[in-house]
C-alpha cells in the first residue's frame, strides 16, 4: 500500500485530498500545525473524521520543527509527499512576517530534505496566485513573470518555488 504523507491535512483542500486518496485505498499520514489563523475547532474535527479511517494516521506539529517533523518523516517512510501546508493569509503576513519565514520557507526545506532523504517517488508543492503580485496580466499563466510580489506572504512562497 503505497504511502503518501500530505501536510496541511486539517485545510480544506488538505482534508478532502485525503479522504479521496484514502477511499481509493492509500495509506495517508497528515501533518499539521493546528494555528489558529483558522478555526481550530473545524480543523480538528477535519482529523476526527479522517481518523476514523485505519489507513489514516497524524501527527500535529509545526513544519519549521525539524525534530518532530523528521521523527514522523522517518516513521511514517514516505514515498510520495505532497506539500499543501503554509502560513497563509495577506494581511496578516504583514504583521507577523517571522510566521511566514519560519513555516514557509524554512518548513519547506524541512520538507524538502525529507523527501531527498527518503528518496520519495514524487513530491507536490502548492503555490499561490499571489506570487505574481503587481502583474496585471488575466488570467495568469504559469509561464507569466512572478517578479513583483507585493507582500512577505507572497515573497515566501515564490521562495519555496524557487528552492
Amino acid at each position: 500500500m503505497t504511502r503518501i504523507l500530505i501536510t496541511g491535512t486539517a485545510g480544506f483542500i488538505g482534508y478532502h485530498l485525503a479522504k479521496l486518496l484514502l477511499d481509493e485505498g492509500y495509506r495517508v499520514h497528515g501533518y499539521d500545525g493546528m494555528t489558529d489563523y483558522y478555526d481550530v475547532a473545524l480543523k480538528q474535527r477535519r482529523h476526527a473524521m479522517l481518523l476514523q479511517n485505519p489507513n489514516f494516521s497524524a501527527t500535529e506539529g509545526m513544519l519549521e520543527d525539524l525534530e518532530t517533523f523528521d521523527a514522523m518523516a522517518d516513521e511514517f517512510k514516505p514515498e510520495i509527499i505532497v506539500h499543501l501546508a503554509a502560513q497563509a493569509g495577506v494581511r496578516y503576513s504583514l504583521e507577523q512576517p517571522r510566521a511566514y519565514i519560519d513555516a514557509n520557507i524554512v518548513g519547506t526545506f524541512n520538507v524538502m530534505e525529507a523527501a531527498r532523504r527518503h528518496e520519495v517517488q514524487h513530491l507536490l508543492m502548492a503555490s499561490t496566485s499571489s506570487v505574481y503580485g503587481a502583474n496585471e496580466d488575466m488570467p495568469y499563466a504559469e509561464t507569466d513573470k512572478a517578479d513583483t510580489q507585493l507582500t512577505i506572504y507572497a515573497a515566501t512562497k515564490k521562495a519555496t518555488e524557487s528552492m
